[in-house]
């Protein structure tokens, strides 16, 4: 996000935050822990600022010394102090972002980059008419996808505290009086004090329906007000200017802007989601919404007070009124109050109907119930044209223009919840099926598992055909398949209940050849999904959503795609049941963990040109689906920026983008922070999909060969050089699970999926979010630097057939590239702020843990010289210092890196002890688990203070 420079006054404004939550916790320690606990913390506090601001050596070993001499209840006050100081720390920067936002536009400045004013001011500057965007709306898709990821340390009962802490310090300033500061000096200790004796982990793993209700908590407090909030904002820019405010029409902007979630429904790798996490899902999500509109509705009737004496109605909001039971002689001139007592009662009866409870706060009576959410927003429609037609049109911008949108967005079902599954299981489901109904393929009985790759697709599109069952309810299957067959069915009874739109995806991960896709369309025809070839072939399902996540899957991804679309099964499918559009998800954290930074990017981008042109020459419209992650690594970074690098043609109004882990917190703990980085995702959309060519894409269409052959070059020296050090180095495998706090992460309850796809001890089978999260402890975060420094170096010092001839030369291509080109300017961006955050010298302590000296230092000693290289190249093609144009960035980790290096230190001091304990014999168990307890809290203070670590 980019941000104005922050002024003398800003950073003064943000310190003093700071200062007075630093006070009140050292208060709150001091009272609860006691004056010799307090005075450790504040000594290695001292020690660890004066090392980090002067680089004293000494102080840095005063700081391991004093680290060493902690006894396991100090070691554990001190992981809990520095952690929660860093929790606050991030609610003050939080604030100070809000606040610098505010001063912005109350100045008049210039509309800032990343705003819907900025991006509409560049449309309007290029000819795009309010009009015009508005009828691209209508066909737009824009998707935020919470996700269950494990990379959020921090308990929910620890984040509604930072909530509560964030509206008080949201609320201080100069303008409260002496006894109002004094109060909210008292809340904010109190709540203070609640969070330092609140117990920071959890005790035992979450479980699918916590994370759920985790998710679901971001609604009440961001996604229901922050949603419509930006809608009417962007409303109001685009309305014509007219006469009075009496000339606005109460509709709704389409609704472009929609939520997804993958909780309760991914089960790639997760053995706990099943049928039934998939029904709570979206009965829970269902009785969010249902009851947010009983609110409104309730709060709607209260305000709409107009009498029929002194006002005119519509014909057909009096025949609304008419049909309340409502018998209160006080309202029988109140007809607008009557209309919504009717429709409160339909609310309730549509609430009881699809979630079985009732969830009504006020009396009500019978009354039919809501088949679908556009009846429901037809009866408020009524109400919002007959205000507008009788001088009312103020009155329904008070609350009914906003509850109109939030139906057409939210609908009865909150968020589309997507299924998800690996290929590998879909194909041993069907093998399975095939078996047992003795299933032939030219007259032969077949073992799908078996047959080739062209015989599989014969049988399955053979299959696709058929109006027969392949499933028989007269045969017992396997677990695994009985539990995929339920959750499909259960995705069909859901969509019944809630709507389509309640789950419209099914993604399918690891996808490496046709037939992987061939086989969801087969086992939704079995559960009910499709329906029969014999009754409707092209009968709404469940669009067919291919995940290519490694290299290879990604090189080969255009070609299945082609192939896909070509096929007349599908292509009649995509028409009609899916209005032209196909979707493709694409993976970062595999590729990335598979062939390095560099590799994974190019990879990823050259994917996605291809795909642009096999769309392109069907007429089937592209929707991209971005796997990311908060870590630079799999794919994190400013949404703004990451959007605006990507290849020509492929936004174009369709983007679906997953939030995971740590990230939801960081993005959408509050309705403000929250409804900017939404217009962040909204402006780089709309900038990216209706700018016209720039002269910088025009930049980069002209030299896209030169371009591209030196990205060719580079990435394949750095998937070489990423991939010896991390596959081929004998003995890497040991120096990883060493140095790092993988096996403590693994045991840390974040999440119900497990951290390795097997109970082995490789890397090639750890899941890419722990493998990057455990690298970012050691604060070395190699997955989003190791190799950049070889390509550059080798391309700068080398080059390649048709680079420029001279050293200089190429060194020259390489900083207009970053000048001209968006990905590759994103992708050094990025880099940078990873950079930024290594830290060699903690880093090797780390190391430290390795216990073959030799291997510690051959493997250290690799990785070193790669990042000396990497940031020596980064100067050369930047031409300025790690942040040095991003001082803001800059200061704030400053002022971090002192607190978190203290719990680095604490936590290598602590591995040590538990991994010597666990070789002793006859160890103590509750040592250990003690031992282990200040460990997470180490892990979950670095996470806090790094921010996007996973």
């Amino acid at each position: 996000m980019n941000q104005p420079a922050p002024s003398n006054t800003e950073h003064s404004a943000l310190r003093n935050d700071i200062r007075q939550l630093g006070r009140t916790l050292g208060a709150v320690i001091n009272a609860c822990e006691g004056k010799a606990v307090y005075d450790v913390i504040e000594k290695l506090r001292r020690a660890a600022v004066k090392f980090r601001r002067e680089g004293d050596v000494k102080e840095g070993k005063v700081l391991e010394r004093q680290i060493s001499r902690l006894g396991d209840d100090e070691a554990n006050s001190v992981a809990r102090a520095f952690s929660y100081f860093l929790h606050l720390s991030n609610i003050a920067e939080d604030r100070d972002q809000n606040r610098r936002q505010r001063q912005h536009e109350l100045a008049d400045q210039e509309p800032m980059r990343g705003s819907l004013q900025h991006a509409l001011g560049l449309l309007q500057a290029e000819g795009i008419t309010p009009r015009k965007v508005l009828r691209y709306l209508e066909q737009a898709c824009i998707v935020p996808v919470l996700t269950a990821h494990p990379t959020e340390v921090q308990r929910k009962s620890t984040l509604d505290l930072h909530r509560s802490i964030a509206h008080l310090v949201e609320h201080s300033g100069s303008t409260l009086t002496p006894s109002e500061r004094k109060q909210l000096e008292q809340q904010l200790t109190g709540l203070i004090v609640t969070l330092w004796q609140t117990r920071m982990l959890r005790r035992e793993k979450l479980t699918v329906l916590d994370e759920i209700d985790n998710a679901l908590s971001y609604y009440n407090s961001t996604f229901l007000t922050a949603i419509p909030r930006l809608y009417h904002d962007l409303a109001e820019q685009l309305r014509p200017v007219r006469g009075t405010v009496f000339d606005t029409k109460t509709r709704p902007l389409p609704a472009f802007l929609r939520m997804g979630s993958w909780i309760g429904g991914d089960r790639d790798g997760n053995p706990s989601v099943d049928a039934t996490t998939l029904e709570q899902a979206l009965l829970r999500q269902s009785r969010l919404v249902l009851r947010h509109y009983l609110e409104e509705i309730k709060a709607l009737g209260t305000e709409l007070s107009m009498s029929r004496s002194l006002g005119t109605t519509s014909p057909e909001l009096l025949a609304l009124s008419l049909a309340s039971q409502d018998a209160s002689a006080h309202r029988i001139d109140e007809p607008y109050r009557r209309a919504a007592i009717h429709i409160y009662a339909r609310m309730a009866a549509t609430a009881l109907k699809l979630t079985g409870q009732n969830l009504a706060v006020r009396p009500t009576y019978p009354a039919p119930a809501y088949q679908t959410p556009e009846d429901f927003q037809r009866d408020l429609q009524v109400v919002a044209d007959s205000l507008d037609l009788h001088q009312g049109s103020p009155i329904g911008q008070l609350r009914l223009a906003g509850l109109l949108q939030v139906v057409s967005i939210f609908g009865f079902h909150l968020a589309t919840v997507d299924l998800r599954q690996s290929s590998d299981v879909h194909e041993r489901v069907l093998t399975e099926l095939f078996s047992a109904a003795g299933a032939t393929l030219n007259g032969q009985a077949v073992d799908y598992q078996a047959l080739s790759e062209e015989d599989r697709i014969a049988l399955l599109r053979q299959e696709i055909h058929e109006v027969r069952p392949l499933v028989s309810p007269w045969i017992n299957y396997s677990d695994e398949t009985e539990k995929e067959l339920s959750i499909l069915r259960m995705a069909a009874a859901c969509r019944e209940k809630f709507g389509e739109a309640a789950i419209q995806q099914s993604v399918v991960s690891h996808t490496e050849t046709l037939s992987d896709l061939l086989e969801v369309l087969v086992l939704q025809q079995e559960t009910g999904l499709i329906s029969p070839a014999g009754d409707d072939a092209t009968s709404a399902g469940l669009m067919v959503v291919p995940l290519f996540e490694t290299i290879p899957d990604l090189e080969r991804g255009p070609e299945i795609m082609a192939k896909w679309l070509d096929m007349p099964e599908v292509s009649g499918r995509v028409r009609h049941a899916q209005q032209g559009i196909q979707e493709v998800m694409l993976g970062y954290s595999d590729s990335n963990k598979d062939g390095g930074y560099l590799t994974s990017n190019w990879a990823l981008y050259c994917a996605e040109r291809q795909m642009v042109e096999v769309f392109r020459k069907r007429k089937v419209r592209l929707r991209l689906f971005h796997g990311r992650g908060g870590s630079v690594a799999r794919g994190g970074g400013p949404s703004f920026d990451a959007i605006l690098a990507q290849p020509p043609g492929t936004v174009n109004g369709q983007i679906r983008l997953t939030e995971q882990g740590e990230i939801i917190q960081g993005k959408y703990k509050n309705a403000e922070v929250g409804r900017w980085h939404l217009e962040n995702i909204v402006a780089a959309t709309l900038e990216a999909s209706l700018a016209p060519a720039t002269s910088l894409s025009k930049a980069e269409d002209e030299n896209m060969a030169q371009f591209g052959a030196a990205l060719n070059f580079m990435s394949e020296i750095a998937q070489h050089s990423y991939r010896d050090l991390v596959y081929e180095t004998p003995g890497f495998n040991d120096y990883f699970f060493s140095s790092t706090p993988i096996l403590e992460i693994a045991g840390l309850n974040i999440g119900s999926r497990p951290a390795s796809r097997k109970a082995n001890l490789k890397i090639e089978d750890l899941r890419a979010i722990p493998w990057g999260f455990s690298w970012a402890q050691c604060r070395l975060m190699l997955t989003g630097w190791y190799g950049m420094g070889s390509a550059l170096h080798r391309y700068v010092e080398q080059g390649c057939e048709g680079a420029p001839p001279t050293r200089a030369k190429r060194l020259a291509q390489l900083r207009t590239m970053n000048e001209v080109w968006p990905f590759f300017r994103t992708l050094m961006s990025n880099m940078e702020q990873v950079l930024a955050k290594t830290d060699l010298g903690i880093a090797k302590r780390y190391a430290s843990l390795v216990p073959d000296r030799k291997l510690r230092n051959s493997v250290f000693n690799r990785i070193q010289a790669e990042f000396e290289l990497t940031l020596d190249l980064f100067r050369q093609v930047c031409q300025h210092d790690l942040l040095a144009n991003d001082q803001q960035l800059r200061a704030a980790l400053g002022e971090r890196f002192a607190y978190i290096d203290p719990l680095n230190h604490l936590q290598v001091e602590l591995l040590r002890r538990h991994r010597l304990n666990q070789e002793k014999p006859g160890n103590n168990d509750e040592e250990e688990s003690r031992s282990q307890r200040a460990i997470h809290m180490t892990i979950n203070g670095v996470a806090a203070g790094l921010r996007n670590s996973g």
